[in-house]
């Protein structure tokens, strides 16, 4: 069995403890915004797709072909119960990972969870390329997003602890934005369930 490979720098901005783990629809930028994000806090990554893809040996999509959906979240589940019992780290999830409510109560109380929120329109031009997307191999892409989200931006919204709309804005913004929201909110006595940040 493969191990999943991490990224990590050599130096952090500001100590911000704990996990964070980010949810939302495919094609909201959780890869790109994590794998910065983990770089900027010293924290390891991880992609639960990729992790999946790298221990199974075959891409997401061959797993959907061969074990269906429901298959595939068996394996997402294990996966991402393994991934957020781990201390420090950055976790860029599926954008189904949220409809088990055993993984929403794992994310919610394992770590901060951020909702990376884009419109339709958005993900639609972030997506309409990529091969590895199983759910939208369908006539109507444009459809089955909007009812994708329409279904999930409510459970995206229960179990953050912050949401950030990505917007058109560059990577670095958009990581600039997120980071000042820990930030603010490690720092609130309300988060009780993670220490305050550290310089």
């Amino acid at each position: 069995m493969h191990s999943a490979t991490p990224d990590r720098s050599e130096q952090a901005d500001l100590v911000i403890p704990g996990n964070i783990f980010l949810v939302g629809m495919m094609g909201a930028g959780k890869t790109s915004v994590g794998r910065v994000l983990a770089k900027r806090l010293n924290k390891v990554f991880f992609d639960s797709d990729h992790v999946i893809e790298e221990r199974t040996g075959v891409k997401i999509t061959v797993i959907f072909e061969i074990e269906g959906e429901p298959g595939f979240r068996h394996r997402e589940s294990a996966v991402l119960d393994e991934l957020t019992a781990l201390d420090e780290v950055v976790l860029a999830t599926g954008g189904g990972a949220i409809l088990a409510e055993e993984n929403r109560d794992r994310l919610r109380t394992r770590g901060t969870v951020v909702y990376l929120r884009a419109s339709v329109k958005d993900l639609l031009n972030r997506t309409r390329h990529d091969k590895n997307r199983p759910l939208l191999h369908t006539a109507d892409p444009r459809a089955r997003l909007n009812e994708l989200y329409e279904s999930r931006d409510p459970l995206y919204r229960e179990v953050a602890h912050v949401t950030i709309d990505t917007g058109n804005q560059s990577l670095t913004t958009l990581v600039n934005r997120l980071h000042q929201a820990l930030e603010t909110r490690c720092d609130q006595p309300s988060a009780a369930h993670q220490p305050r940040c550290e310089p």
